[in-house]
């Protein structure tokens, strides 16, 4: 699937299932809450932290897929091409940073 698909069908399920898309404030903040999701649990399985019983059936998949979900939602209400912006942003990162990563001490 493409992101450009993934956007039509994310739309497709909000004019089926959704009534209306939530407006754009709402999303931001639930997708600050998902991302907070799946971060519990990427500290809970790589982290010094312990799951809780109550967090045992956290998928980190299915948290990812929950933060791209509103992402998509997003994109579609304020008119983003993620397709698009996704390419844009890969080129300025190449451009920007083609060297920094292979010249960094750090990393080697």
């Amino acid at each position: 699937m493409t992101i450009q698909e993934a956007q039509k069908q994310v739309d497709d399920w909000i004019k089926k299932y959704g009534v209306r898309y939530f407006n754009e404030l709402t999303n931001m903040v639930i997708l600050t809450e998902e991302v907070g999701e799946l971060a519990s649990v990427v500290a809970r399985k790589y982290g010094e932290q312990s799951f809780k019983e109550s967090d045992k059936d956290k998928d980190m998949a299915d948290e990812m897929a929950d933060v791209l979900w509103v992402l998509v939602c997003l994109a579609n209400q304020t008119g983003v091409n993620l397709e698009e912006a996704f390419k844009k942003n890969i080129e300025k990162k190449t451009n920007r940073d083609k060297t920094r990563h292979i010249n960094n001490e750090k990393l080697k």
